[in-house]
């Protein structure tokens, strides 16, 4: 580009000012939320692109933490009921197999199975609502099922051999009681860090999974920006991940007391 064009370009996204200040307005910037013009969108912020792609991510968020819950959980349950049986082995495999599994090889997989062969599903963006994301929310919620799968087993193996337990049931509690109010509620901690992180994890977007569906989310519009140099918008998405994540930390943190009274801060 010629030199007057190259002037110009500096001049109007402030890279001729010195670093420092250009460090300075930028931190302003992000205290007001404003993270800067896309240099790859002409015309649109980086505010307006993770604003404009919220919401196709918290609608795969919502579903992704229902699978989770639905299936990670009870399956948890069900493999420590039945320590070394043929369920708790069988899911034990199934659980690894959908956790060490790579996100684009399993969503290419549902892809090819679902939308391509039997046409069940729309094959990529979101065309007929509800529909379009069930395949992508499967593709991401099956590793997360298995990590949850795997640590509820092991927190309530882990439960279920304690002293109160075996009190309980000593009195005459009932099996089911003695589950879900004694051993499901002191099991659940590393339950709710680990739903803290998937949670956070979700609300900033599958980069993979939304590149490959070709949804317009958070995730995907990082993908993008990494492809087109587009550094604000990289830093942007960035800053949006890391604030989910430390409101995520801040409301495990508070759960832990809510569930466990025996963390909770004394008066």
């Amino acid at each position: 580009m010629s030199p007057a064009v190259q002037k110009a370009l500096m001049d109007k996204y402030h890279l001729d000012a010195p670093l420092h200040k250009q460090y300075i307005d930028f931190l302003k910037g992000v205290l007001k939320f404003d993270l800067g013009p896309s240099y790859a969108y002409e015309g649109r912020s980086v505010t307006e692109l993770i604003v404009g792609g919220f919401p196709v991510t918290i609608r795969m968020s919502i579903f992704y933490i229902i699978l989770i819950i639905v299936f990670g959980i009870p399956l948890g349950i069900g493999a420590a009921l039945n320590r070394n049986g043929p369920f708790d082995r069988g899911i034990m495999f199934i659980t690894t197999l959908g956790k060490t599994l790579p996100g684009f090889v399993k969503a290419s997989l549902l892809l090819y199975i679902f939308a391509f062969k039997l046409g069940w599903f729309p094959i990529f963006g979101i065309k007929d609502g509800f529909i379009s994301y069930i395949l992508p929310c499967i593709a991401m919620s099956l590793g997360s099922i298995g990590s949850m799968t795997r640590l509820n087993r092991t927190s309530m193996l882990e439960v279920l051999g304690q002293d109160y337990i075996r009190t309980a049931r000593a009195k005459g509690l009932s099996e089911r009681k003695v589950l879900y109010k004694h051993a499901l509620r002191n099991a659940s901690l590393p339950m709710i860090t680990s739903l803290g992180g998937n949670i956070a994890g979700s609300l900033t977007g599958s980069f993979v999974i939304e590149k490959i569906f070709a949804l317009s989310g958070v995730g995907g519009y990082f993908v993008q920006a990494v492809g087109n140099r587009d550094y604000t918008t990289i830093m942007g998405v960035t800053i949006f991940s890391s604030l989910i994540s430390l409101t995520m930390v801040l409301i495990v943190d508070v759960l832990y007391g809510v569930v466990d009274p025996r963390v909770r801060i004394d008066k």
